[in-house]
């Protein structure tokens, strides 16, 4: 017995140390799980701020450049990165938390972010890999991931937005580290949807393909599915004057030097009698030396895009060309970022009753976009609002060319809608109005002789080197073997 006794002992410290082992092995600087919540934050600071900044506005016809040849303004790029693949491992990983911790929430804003990074692959390269894409992690040999029709990519997208959606319906708790809508998940359903409504927006080429079922798609949200009522309810980054949460254009140099605002751009502005454009540009220096009014439109002037840049910068030296407003570089909460809004909403909506996907009043929904537009700008821009009040947006939408009562056919109609979406576009949504043009032509882009506007960018030289396989085959399905280039057309756009 006391030999067992013995044994029995040595059993019980035998495990007990194994025990104490296994405890003292776990690195408490390298967590093996986290609260969602911890991961939420970094992940919306990151996409409501992705590719913002003035690299779109150059290829979109806002501004021009005079020290030196901007790829964007030539439309001479050509390749361009799979950055949101790093971005979405996090957005994997909290969606790993969400199901540990049996979340809808955070699970429904994870497919909001998978499906928001995928459409800004799709529609940079065309066909992406999806179905096999992040798995590097879960897979005991890494296999590199094949290819996804851009089809098949936007039904993915179409379908994990849905998805979010039912997700966050079954949701009523409080979204912790949430800075975007302080955990409203009520509101986070209403920015699903109206993006969901901006993804079937840009596939209007393919309205007539039986299996997307756009425009049914699109009438179901409009008509059943929660969507803003204001602009209080934007999906908007909103920034502090505080370290590492300023506005990323705060203090840039490149305002100080050669970026200067594009001719196109004012006259569209100048021919509407737009008052926005005081919130985007500045008088130009002689203006300014004259004394004309920051409400006289001649006191704005902008570089000519498809001139060489020598001659633009010319004409900037002799202080006849704006620049970018103050407000965007010296104050460091100068307005929020809008990822999908009250605004754009409306015009989307207004679109697709003038394309007969729902029944409404497109005119109706137009003017609540513009107004929205013209309130965004009255609440940020400080000491400019009293150029954007209601009163003004009224009067504004009155004139004849700014009306979509005065439009006659469908066409036109359509370009006054993206006209609006465009000029709505400036540091907000960034290569919106680009995607926009290249869908429905509108509105044109002014560019040197023999320069076409691209369709998309080359895909990148990592893919080349360690995915080749998979990277040439889609390359030969979409394009024609050896036809990786951007004035290739893809899919969305045929």
């Amino acid at each position: 017995m006391k030999k067992l006794f013995i044994i029995s002992i040595a059993i019980f410290t035998g495990l007990s140390s194994c025990k104490k082992l296994e405890e003292i092995n776990v690195d408490p600087n390298r967590v093996t799980e986290t609260h969602p919540q911890l991961q939420l934050t970094q992940i919306e600071w990151e996409a409501f701020r992705y590719n913002n900044g003035t690299g779109p506005l150059y290829a979109e016809k806002k501004l021009v450049q005079t020290d030196g040849e901007s790829t964007e303004q030539y439309y001479k790029w050509d390749r361009s990165s799979f950055t949101p693949y790093s971005r979405m491992r996090d957005v994997t990983k909290m969606m790993e938390e969400a199901k540990r911790i049996n979340s809808n929430a955070y699970l429904g804003i994870g497919k909001f972010f998978r499906a928001f990074y995928f459409l800004n692959l799709t529609l940079t390269f065309g066909d992406v890999p999806y179905s096999q894409a992040l798995q590097g992690e879960t897979q005991q040999t890494y296999i590199p991931p094949a290819y996804d029709a851009q089809k098949d990519v936007f039904k993915g997208i179409l379908a994990e937005l849905k998805e979010a959606n039912d997700l966050l319906a079954k949701e009523n708790s409080i979204i912790a580290g949430d800075i975007i809508y302080k955990g409203d998940v009520a509101k986070w359903r209403k920015a699903v949807n109206a993006f969901r409504l901006k993804v079937l927006m840009l596939l209007s080429k393919k309205e007539a393909d039986a299996d997307l079922n756009i425009k049914a798609a699109f009438a179901q949200i409009v008509n059943n599915e929660p969507l803003f009522i204001s602009n209080d309810e934007d999906a908007q980054l909103v920034f502090l004057d505080q370290e590492g949460n300023r506005y990323p254009e705060f203090n840039s140099s490149g305002y100080g030097s050669g970026m200067y605002m594009d001719s196109t751009f004012i006259r569209r502005l100048q021919d509407r009698e737009d008052p926005r454009l005081f919130i985007f540009c500045t008088r130009t220096k002689n203006a300014e030396d004259a004394g004309l009014a920051i409400n006289n439109f001649a006191a704005y002037e902008g570089g000519d895009p498809a001139a060489p840049y020598s001659e633009v910068n010319t004409k900037a030296a002799n202080g006849k060309t704006s620049k970018v407003n103050n407000r965007y570089h010296k104050d460091p909460t100068t307005e929020p970022m809008v990822l999908i809004g009250y605004s754009e909403q409306q015009l989307l909506i207004a679109e697709g009753i003038v394309r007969g996907w729902v029944t409404g009043d497109a005119d109706e929904y137009y003017k609540k976009g513009v107004k929205a537009s013209f309130k965004f700008y009255e609440t940020n821009a400080k000491g400019l609002g009293q150029y954007v009040t209601e009163n003004i947006a009224i009067a504004y939408l009155d004139k004849p060319i700014n009306s979509l009562a005065t439009a006659t056919t469908t066409e036109d109609k359509i370009e006054k809608i993206i006209m609006q979406r465009y000029l709505r576009t400036f540091l907000q949504s960034p290569w919106g109005g680009f995607f926009d043009q290249i869908r429905t032509g509108y509105p044109s882009f002014r560019r040197p002789a023999n320069v076409n506007i691209p369709f998309r960018w080359i895909y990148p030289q990592a893919e080349y080197n360690n995915n080749t396989t998979n990277v040439s085959d889609a390359i030969k399905r979409q394009f024609g073997e050896g036809n990786d280039k951007i004035s290739a057309q893809p899919w969305w756009l045929k």
